[in-house]
């Protein structure tokens, strides 16, 4: 593709970076759009006068989630050690990261939205980890969704890999609110909480509140990408279940 993935504006003189995915409807999040997103929070994110961050989309869905092609064995290490960066860079950011969503956020859209401060979400809303239908797991989830919602409501999704509608991520405590406009909501919600306070402090207290989440999300994520790769992508039903999805067709599962 020769469009860029990914929309950059400053607002608000400089003190709103607006990230809006921008291959709709899809939003894949694959490695130039990962790239894209890497490289513009690098870049951006030590601005002295930043007080906020806000990752939206293009199109009716957020995300449906990370390439499917890209989990396969011969570029999945690879794909996580980027995917897993970019989580950790929103994760350890020391200012505030909004998400807005409308539509479906899946996969490892979820985890990149998970990894930010506050999610504001429309109505037609909906999140899941769907990922052990396709016989793999979700590395960042397992780690960012216990620390978001509590370990059991955690397992629920990345076991059973269901959806969750609007109504129910909010009652989760996934999502911080539902809104008709989230992007509008968004801003709004910057513009009374955030532009009034010093950037300085306001990054200061972010890394207060997430305190010993930051190395323990880093230890965490490194042990389940190390289980992905030496455990589950030896198992041949993982496998199964990414070349039975990009076929287009049911697993033939061996339990094995």
């Amino acid at each position: 593709m020769t469009d860029k993935p990914l929309k950059i504006s400053l607002e608000s003189n400089g003190k709103l970076l607006e990230l809006k995915l921008a291959r709709p409807k899809a939003n894949i999040i694959d490695a130039e759009m990962i790239r894209a997103l890497d490289q513009a929070l690098s870049e951006h994110l030590g601005n002295a006068g930043l007080k906020a961050v806000l990752l939206s989309a293009e199109g009716p869905h957020f995300s449906f989630g990370a390439s499917v092609e890209e989990h396969l064995p011969d570029q999945c290490a690879n794909m996580l050690k980027s995917l897993h960066g970019l989580i950790l860079r929103i994760f350890q950011s020391s200012v505030p990261v909004m998400v807005a969503v409308r539509g479906q956020c899946l996969g490892g859209g979820l985890e990149v939205a998970a990894a930010g401060h506050l999610i504001l979400a429309a109505p037609d809303a909906k999140f899941g980890q769907p990922e052990i239908k396709l016989g793999v797991f979700a590395p960042a989830a397992s780690c960012l969704l216990p620390i978001r919602i509590g370990q059991a409501r955690a397992e629920d999704l990345l076991l059973s890999g269901r959806t969750l509608d609007a109504e129910e991520a909010h009652r989760f405590g996934l999502i911080n609110a539902i809104e008709d406009d989230p992007e509008a909501a968004a801003r709004a919600w910057f513009e009374e909480h955030l532009a009034p306070s010093s950037a300085s402090s306001l990054g200061v207290a972010v890394i207060a509140a997430r305190g010993q989440l930051y190395a323990e999300v880093q230890q965490r994520l490194g042990e389940v990408e190390s289980l992905y790769l030496n455990k589950l992508m030896k198992s041949a039903d993982a496998v199964e279940g990414l070349t039975a999805f990009v076929a287009r067709r049911p697993p033939e599962w061996e339990n094995g």
